[in-house]
């Protein structure tokens, strides 16, 4: 099932490297821009709900802050430990340079 698109950010605002939350539709959503490659998860680690954007993004990997497990940040897979994995939403940047998510609700 889809749900509805939302905006979420201005394009331009996340750099290459680095990663922000927004709140859409009271929903705390980590979005990262790898490569140019942008991706949307739950900010919340799926250990014990710690927000990520209090941890590291360092090449393409996202640690945890509180107990430094390890994630893809290409893929929301688990690399320490491997059966982790983030929760993940659909996002796809527009010709009005605005990255949209869809929550899937």
């Amino acid at each position: 099932m889809t749900g509805e698109w939302w905006p979420a950010i201005e394009i331009d605002d996340l750099w290459e490297g680095e990663m922000t939350v927004a709140t859409i539709d009271g929903e705390q959503v980590l979005l990262v821009n790898i490569g140019g490659a942008f991706r949307a998860y739950s900010n919340a680690c799926p250990h014990q709900a710690s927000p990520l954007n209090d941890g590291l993004l360092e090449g393409e990997t996202l640690t945890c802050a509180r107990h430094l497990w390890e994630f893809n940040a290409l893929t929301g897979l688990g690399i320490n430990p491997s059966v982790a994995r983030l929760k993940t939403f659909s996002c796809v940047p527009r010709d009005d340079g605005i990255l949209y998510v869809e929550l899937g609700r």
